[in-house]
């Protein structure tokens, strides 16, 4: 998605890109007449000098707006401010380049107005340096330094203030630690339907605060929001299973909560909300995928959060700044472990039972570590507003792309005893994720891999920090199955959410 270009914050950049021009034709001049003056004549640098002055006025002042109207168009002023390393600086090089072509180009067509070798070639490496330089120094400095707008945040404290909604759960409970760890104030909004135990590391620390609530009632939305800068929103019945069991309660969290908290949000002036969605939005399909591509969910679960995304971005606004993060399959040990993650499920039954079943082994799912997903939130978090503003991520990397039946061998490398059988069903969920974008803006890339999180989940076995994955505390279908889903306090909260969770 291209950032649209706006003139107040552009007008600076043209200005200096102008600038920068100018200084370096003049430069050149002065480097050529001192080459003249050192190796040549006088005369030849008066003569120099004279040609100079009228290519200067006649033609050089006219002409040079093809610099930065060339880099507007390149999108010097707009998306390429948001690309990172490499890319970026190739960007600026290619940039610089075709403006120079360009030019010189006109300058030659014109004929009459031509500057010599002397001054052009000194004019080109002045021209080049200090257009790219500039940028290289900015990009530095912003990496370097946490550079923010004015209006960015409306109190200093709200800079670090950071609300997790659903934050006792399986990434939010890990996400909560490291935030803490990074220097934020934490408050979470939870209603505890699998218990507090998760928290247990976070939950005495002086920058922590726990709420317990329900984000589907107004009250609790609005306390648990008042002073904080961010919203990470992981409050969600995760699963198709578990969504296909109560499809009015998941279409109330999933997708009414979030369309609440984007009213309340903006109300309360939060500018950041990171909206954790799902790779599952893009359904069945042969091609690689990437942020670009068609959604087509095949599950409520998945609907949901497309209908989710699709709210958060008609909000977005110049104070409202939502970022959507499609997350991998997650796998990996946790605060609150699930059993009901097919990396996680598998390892536990090869462990325990000698023996895993895989549903069509050819199809390919994207993994991600559940700590990997964390370190993709708090870099969205902590990244520049213009970089995410408005954005969508998959959260993942290219080499977790699996097929299941890859998955079933990386577990047999752990549990070497372990026998794979291999079934067909109707399931025809088949995608191979792109995460080039997530990559490139952000420099995020995973440090876990499907091994590691294998070998984890051995550990926690065999050191008796997980006695029975059959638990129905691991698993969400069972446990809302039995326990239930928390219906709302009152009346009026039901008819809010019987009004937000009308899909527009």
């Amino acid at each position: 998605m291209r950032r649209r270009l706006s003139y107040r914050e552009a007008f600076p950049r043209v200005i200096a890109d102008f600038l920068i021009v100018h200084s370096s034709m003049i430069g050149a001049l002065a480097v050529s007449v001192a080459y003249q003056l050192a190796w040549g004549t006088g005369t030849e640098a008066q003569e120099l000098i004279t040609d100079f002055a009228k290519y200067y006025v006649s033609f050089f002042w006219v002409m040079s707006p093809i610099f930065p109207i060339t880099f507007a168009l390149l999108g010097f002023y707009t998306h390429t401010r948001s690309y990172e390393g490499k890319r970026k600086n190739l960007a600026l090089v290619r940039g610089v380049a075709v403006a120079v072509i360009l030019f010189f180009g006109v300058n030659w067509l014109v004929g009459n107005t031509t500057v010599g070798r002397s001054v052009a070639f000194p004019f080109v490496a002045l021209a080049s340096f200090g257009l790219c330089f500039s940028r290289f120094v900015k990009n530095y400095l912003e990496a370097r330094f946490e550079i923010r707008r004015r209006n960015e945040f409306s109190t200093p404290d709200r800079d670090n203030h950071v609300l997790v909604v659903g934050g006792a759960g399986y990434i939010g409970s890990l996400l909560c630690e490291k935030l803490i760890q990074q220097g934020y104030k934490v408050r979470v909004l939870d209603a505890l339907l699998y218990g507090r135990e998760p928290l247990r590391a976070v939950e005495n620390h002086p920058r922590f605060e726990l709420m317990m609530g329900d984000c589907r009632n107004m009250q609790d939305v609005v306390r648990a929001v008042q002073g904080v800068g961010a919203i990470v929103d992981l409050a969600a019945i995760v699963g198709d299973p578990a969504c296909e069991q109560d499809r009015a309660a998941a279409l109330e969290i999933n997708y009414g909560a979030t369309r609440m908290m984007i009213e309340v949000a903006k109300g309360n002036g939060v500018e950041r909300f990171v909206f954790a969605s799902s790779c599952s939005v893009y359904g069945a399909t042969d091609e690689e995928v990437d942020e670009q591509a068609k959604v087509s969910p095949i599950s409520v679960y998945a609907q949901t959060k497309v209908d989710s995304e699709r709210a958060l971005l008609a909000a977005a606004g110049p104070q409202f700044h939502p970022t959507i993060l499609r997350l991998a399959t997650v796998f990996g040990l946790g605060y609150r472990p699930r059993f009901d993650l097919v990396v996680n499920l598998l390892s536990a039954r090869a462990k325990q039972d000698g023996k895993i079943t895989v549903f069509n082994g050819q199809q390919w799912r994207p993994f991600i570590h559940v700590r990997d997903v964390v370190e993709a939130i708090v870099l969205v978090l902590g990244a520049p507003i213009r970089f995410v503003a408005g954005e969508i991520f998959n959260v993942g990397d290219a080499r977790l792309n699996y097929t299941l039946q890859q998955v079933a061998e990386t577990i047999r490398e752990v549990f070497p005893d372990t026998r794979v059988e291999n079934v067909a069903n109707a399931d025809l969920r088949n995608y191979r994720v792109n995460f080039d974008k997530i990559r490139n803006r952000l420099n995020f890339q995973a440090h876990y891999t499907m091994r590691n999180g294998v070998d984890e989940l051995r550990a926690a076995f065999d050191g008796r920090l997980i006695i029975d994955y059959k638990d129905l505390r691991y698993h969400n279908q069972r446990f809302l199955e039995v326990a239930g889903v928390v219906r709302n306090k009152a009346d009026v909260d039901s008819l809010l959410m019987e009004a937000f969770a009308r899909v527009v």
